[in-house]
């Protein structure tokens, strides 16, 4: 396997290199320690903060130019229609720049899903405003009690001439504060097979009838919310796909880059953030020349970072030559959710009991308390997106042919 660039691959590197260097905002740059603006893009974009509603725009208008608000969208919808070894270069350098994304799952999700499945008014209305970051959506599909069995959910919308009036509730809505719009799956047709009689709709998240109430976290952070619907009127136009067969639309994704690269960048810039502030400034706080099995520890995590770097690539060469990465693709999100929390807890030990400072304007905070934070939040990364149990299930059955049950 070859690691490096070909002379194509290079230029496109260079290229966006160039472009991060020149049109990334001052807000959304790394300091010396190497830390970005924790706010993202999307919490931006509403701040009552000026300075940061401008950055959040300038930084969308930046890469709308290039079609690279959705790298992975057609042309022909506004993307920029990158190949995928081309979106995983742009991927790892936005990553190693710290670089917020732009348009949230509008453009990983609910875009893509209008582009298969929406009608021509829908991609009219809706997709031009995601790539200029007009608006932002949420996600409404789990349930208090339908997470892993999604399909077990409750939420109802029953047909009311031409629309639909939905009561239910949603949970884990990441990022519902911030949005103007949410996609949703309801059930429309109770007596189906669960994974039947259920449609997707789109709503504004201001609708009446919709209540958004924060989940606060561990590490005291506010990025899920509850949703409730109460008596919601959903226009009939705005059901994406036919009715009752809203599962079938809501699992569509466009063929797009699932190396998780970022995941791999992200971890390696953290655990190097730890090495450079325990030799340098927080020499007298980090315990590393103390105890050889703090870096031994250090040490393996620096191999994990290694090996998951190698995941991504795998994956990455698997649909370059057009390969579909199944089983793969579920070994990098386990591996990386994992070495998201054992890298936590690394830093953690790493600190001692400087670790217990979570306030990170206190001139005693280990890196920040970044790492206390990490490591508190890292509690659902074995969860989000996948729990580890079905990943394991899915490599046990897809990738080693394992019997089910």
């Amino acid at each position: 396997m070859d690691w490096n660039d070909n002379a194509e691959q290079a230029a496109f590197r260079q290229e966006v290199r160039d472009f991060i260097k020149n049109s990334l905002p001052e807000r959304y740059r790394m300091d010396d320690e190497g830390f970005a603006t924790e706010f993202g893009w999307q919490a931006d974009r509403v701040s009552e903060d000026t300075g940061a509603r401008q950055a959040a725009s300038d930084w969308a208008g930046a890469l709308a130019k290039h079609g690279w608000v959705a790298p992975h969208w057609p042309r022909e919808y506004g993307g920029a229609g990158l190949s995928p070894t081309e979106q995983f270069i742009y991927n790892m350098e936005m990553a190693k720049a710290g670089a917020p994304g732009v348009g949230g799952s509008g453009v990983s999700m609910i875009g893509p899903t209008l582009i298969v499945h929406g009608t021509d008014e829908q991609k009219e209305q809706h997709l031009s405003k995601i790539l200029s970051g007009e608006v932002a959506w949420a996600q409404g599909y789990s349930e208090p009690g339908s997470g892993s069995d999604l399909a077990s959910l409750q939420t109802r919308a029953v047909r009311d001439g031409d629309e639909y009036v939905v009561n239910g509730q949603k949970i884990w809505t990441s990022g519902a504060q911030h949005a103007d719009w949410l996609f949703l799956l309801a059930r429309t047709d109770p007596d189906a097979p669960k994974h039947r009689g259920i449609s997707f709709l789109l709503t504004e998240r201001d609708a009446p009838g919709i209540t958004v109430r924060p989940l606060i976290n561990m590490a005291w952070g506010h990025v899920f919310n509850e949703t409730f619907f109460e008596d919601v009127r959903v226009p009939v136009a705005n059901r994406v796909g036919e009715e009752n067969r809203g599962w079938y639309v809501g699992m569509t994704l466009l063929d797009y880059e699932r190396s998780n690269i970022t995941g791999a960048v992200t971890a390696r810039r953290s655990l190097d953030r730890l090495l450079n502030y325990a030799g340098g400034k927080g020499k007298s706080q980090s315990r590393l020349e103390e105890y050889d099995s703090i870096r031994l520890d250090v040490a393996d995590r620096y191999i994990e970072t290694e090996v998951m770097y190698n995941f991504s690539f795998r994956i990455i060469s698997m649909q370059a030559r057009g390969l579909i990465p199944n089983y793969e693709a579920s070994t990098s999100k386990l591996f990386n959710s994992e070495l998201v929390q054992r890298l936590a807890n690394t830093g953690v030990k790493a600190f001692g009991l400087y670790s217990n400072i979570w306030d990170e304007d206190s001139d005693r905070a280990a890196l920040r308390g970044s790492f206390t934070r990490a490591y508190v939040s890292s509690v659902s990364s074995t969860i989000a997106a996948g729990t580890s149990e079905i990943q394991r299930n899915i490599i046990a059955t897809r990738g080693l042919g394992l019997p089910r049950g």
